[in-house]
């Protein structure tokens, strides 16, 4: 019985960590899409100096 549930809890571990690897994926996609577009999204500041929508 007890190594029944320790594969479920193999099982079950695995199967969480995966969908979280597949969600931090998404973000990571997303989070470099708005990236992208801000790199290319400028405007002009002062002194005639082109500036980002962010400041890193």
């Amino acid at each position: 019985m007890i190594p029944l549930l320790l594969v479920l809890l193999v099982i079950l571990i695995l199967f969480g960590a995966g969908f979280a690897v597949d969600v931090l994926w998404w973000i990571a996609l997303i989070l470099l899409i708005v990236w992208i577009i801000g790199f290319f999204s400028t405007r002009t500041g002062p002194g005639g100096g082109r500036t980002r929508w962010y400041r890193w």
